[in-house]
């Protein structure tokens, strides 16, 4: 058997034969190879990592356009709850009404299509796909509105220019609509957010369907990423540094001691002289038998 001796005077037949059989083998094999590998690691980083939303509808104007592409952080939240003033893609409850426009219903391709793009996560979003942001923590009060026609949580308002078109205030509250930018004090309840969107005048959130639980998080959008024209992160609004923490319950602390009535201290008194005397006894006895 023939052996190939390297450029160094050293024989390696083995390497010599791996180097030969890659050469050979043809762009029509290695292609799709490619492409499996790739794809196959579009969908583990979409399933564990990052995912590209399609924005649906306007109720994030002008933060956020109709047909904006975002980068959403699916791992964040395992490693640390959520912010107020973070814009956060999650699953809606019974409550919340779908906000996607009605399509026409595609054919074979374009399920095809559809299905391909949500593995690897450019695709349009379910029914039941929001985004949002966060406004109220587990245990803030949320209330609308202040002097001013603010929002304001834990007493303390907001200055949210980022919102676009403010819901009107002269239209009576319903907490089953969210035509009106007043609505009662809301205290968070616990494992759960308070969600709007910065175009109020047509955003349905938890105005009117109720807070979301964190756990139906997707996860945090932190970047448009298309079209290439309005690349952009998305940070927290300067208002919501502002905002102090929910007020904390004073701790329990002892029972303070009731009088007793009268009734119950006639009685003591006799008892508590009977007690005395023994105890008087007691010790006279005990100094004799020393």
């Amino acid at each position: 058997m023939a052996q190939t001796v390297d450029e160094d005077g050293t024989v390696d037949p083995w390497r010599r034969r791996v180097r030969r059989s890659r050469r050979q083998m043809p762009l029509w094999q290695e292609l799709p190879l490619l492409l499996v590998v790739a794809f196959c690691l579009a969908v583990l980083i979409r399933t564990f990592l990052l995912q590209a939303f399609f924005i649906p509808s306007g109720s994030m104007e002008d933060t956020l356009l109709v047909g904006d592409r975002v980068l959403v952080n699916k791992v964040v939240y395992d490693v640390r709850d959520p912010v107020r003033g973070e814009v956060v893609v999650f699953r809606g409850t019974e409550r919340w009404a779908p906000q996607v426009d009605d399509q026409p219903e595609p054919g074979f391709v374009g399920k095809l299509g559809r299905t391909v793009g949500d593995l690897v996560g450019v695709s349009r979003p379910g029914e039941k796909d929001f985004i949002k942001r966060v406004i109220g923590l587990p245990g803030d009060r949320v209330a609308c509105c202040d002097a001013q026609g603010r929002v304001t949580v834990n007493g303390t308002p907001l200055d949210e220019s980022y919102v676009l078109e403010n819901s009107p205030l002269d239209v009576p509250p319903n907490p089953r609509e969210c035509r009106s930018r007043r609505f009662d004090e809301v205290v968070v309840p616990p494992g759960q957010i308070f969600v709007m969107g910065d175009h109020r005048l047509v955003s349905q959130d938890a105005r009117c369907q109720g807070p979301v639980p964190i756990d139906n998080v997707v996860g945090r959008a932190f970047m448009v990423v298309w079209p290439s024209s309005r690349w952009a992160t998305l940070p927290v609004p300067e208002t919501f540094g502002d905002v102090a923490g929910p007020p904390v319950a004073a701790p329990a602390g002892p029972a303070p001691l009731q009088p007793l009535p009268q009734g119950d201290v006639a009685l003591l008194l006799p008892l508590t002289a009977a007690l005395a005397a023994s105890r008087a006894f007691r010790t006279v006895a005990s100094g004799r038998a020393t």
